[in-house]
């Protein structure tokens, strides 16, 4: 079995961070998302500035409506090595805790913190944040066929 591709090990692949603060929600969901869109075009990692403990139960069962499975995810600190090797840094929330490297491509996602939220509450924010997956996906070449 292949280990998990570091980022210098495909240069011609696209890496993308997806950050928040629990690392819990909205970054678990862009996660999902970009794998399962991206398909191996591409390659995403996530982290937090404050990971939880668990994963959204909410956010697991809004993407699991979506035949998308976040369950076996688990909230994770990003590294300065990770943040480094990611050709776009998208935040989500975490303002001044989220790591700043000087060349690096910046997105600043602007969606509800999912946290407390039901799955009722969470679709929306869900359904957003595959829209920004996909047009990202787009502008990196990534996107299905």
């Amino acid at each position: 079995m292949a280990a998990d591709p570091t980022p210098d090990s495909t240069p011609d692949v696209p890496v993308v961070l997806f950050l928040c603060v629990h690392n819990a929600g909205r970054s678990q969901m862009a996660l999902g998302f970009f794998n399962h869109h991206a398909a191996g075009r591409a390659i995403a990692r996530s982290g937090g500035s404050e990971p939880a403990d668990q994963v959204n139960p909410s956010a697991v069962a809004a993407m699991a409506e979506r035949g998308i499975d976040i369950a076996r995810e688990f909230p994770k600190p990003w590294t300065d090595e990770i943040v480094r090797g990611a050709d776009v840094v998208v935040t989500m929330g975490c303002g001044d805790a989220c790591p700043y490297f000087p060349g690096k491509r910046y997105e600043d996602w602007k969606l509800e913190d999912p946290a407390g939220m039901d799955v009722d509450g969470v679709r929306p924010v869900r359904d957003e944040i595959e829209r920004r997956v996909l047009a990202l996906l787009d502008e990196l070449g990534a996107a299905s066929e």
